[in-house]
């Protein structure tokens, strides 16, 4: 699948760590909502099936905790947030507030394969106590476990790109 030239273009600066940790907490309050929106129907699902009375039932037994159909469900909508915002736009809302954009090295759009690899390998960084993002202290174009995996990079774009 060809890529295209983001907007705007231009050599911009790597993103430092710290913008990149504003944007994952900004971007995880608005996952929290999806999440909870997710899990609001699957369990109104669950109880239109099974009953009211099952259902509460199961969740006094502590059943839903770890409900690994739940899990995997959350796990999806989170990767198709991410798949869709970083390949039409390159930017999440959070990214979008912060300015930052991913792209490939020379401005391009990356492709899904690209989302989902970096998906994927930021889970491996954030659960190696976040060693996988700090590691972009030590590298010479700020780049984390995820940016190198993936062959993307965060930039950020100078004041006055954020389009309405």
């Amino acid at each position: 699948m060809p890529t295209r030239q983001l907007d705007p273009a231009g050599a911009f600066p790597a993103t430092s760590l710290g913008r990149r940790l504003m944007v994952a907490g900004y971007d995880l309050f608005l996952l929290i909502a999806a999440w909870m929106v997710i899990t609001f129907a699957y369990l109104g699902i669950h109880i239109f099936f099974t009953g009211e009375q099952v259902a509460q039932q199961q969740a006094e037994a502590g059943g839903f905790i770890g409900d690994y159909l739940l899990t995997l469900i959350i796990f999806g909508v989170s990767l198709l947030f991410y798949l869709i915002f970083w390949t039409l736009k390159g930017q999440t809302l959070g990214m979008q507030v912060w300015r930052i954009r991913v792209q490939q090295p020379g401005g391009m759009a990356i492709t899904r394969r690209q989302a989902v690899i970096r998906f994927l390998v930021a889970q491996v960084a954030w659960l190696s106590l976040g060693l996988g993002f700090a590691w972009s202290i030590w590298d010479s174009k700020s780049r984390t476990w995820h940016d190198m995996a993936s062959g993307t990079e965060l930039v950020t774009l100078p004041k006055g790109t954020f389009k309405k």
